[in-house]
């Protein structure tokens, strides 16, 4: 069982920055991939980041390649969401999940978090 808890949103104006943190539970925390995904107003949840659980292998959706960089700190068993030149369609609720699974987590995966808003105002 992981327990996986956001922080680090906020509102910020267009071309700001954010770092998202999400802080997971559990010994086996440097067993399973990460990810990061979002839901926006009226929209359905879309995939945004993973990270593998060990290594550095990584993958984005085009809409936030070159904006947004993952990255872990297994000591800390931590996961971070770096947002860069942020937009206003980056507005949303997102959300850190967990997989033991690098292909799965990108379909959804086993464990999410609560959420934390991101607002980007134009």
């Amino acid at each position: 069982q992981v327990q996986l808890v956001e922080s680090g949103g906020g509102l910020v104006q267009t071309g700001g920055s954010l770092r998202l943190s999400c802080a997971a539970s559990g010994r086996t925390f440097s067993s399973y991939a990460m990810g990061w995904f979002r839901q926006a107003p009226g929209k359905e949840r879309e995939f945004v980041a993973t990270i593998a659980s060990i290594g550095s292998n990584t993958y984005y959706a085009d809409s936030v390649k070159g904006r947004f960089t993952i990255s872990r700190g297994n000591a800390k068993n931590t996961v971070y969401l770096q947002l860069n030149n942020l937009k206003p369609e980056d507005t949303a609720v997102y959300y850190c999940n967990a997989d033991l699974s690098f292909v799965a987590i990108m379909k959804g995966g086993s464990y999410w978090g609560q959420g934390t808003q991101v607002t980007v105002s134009s």
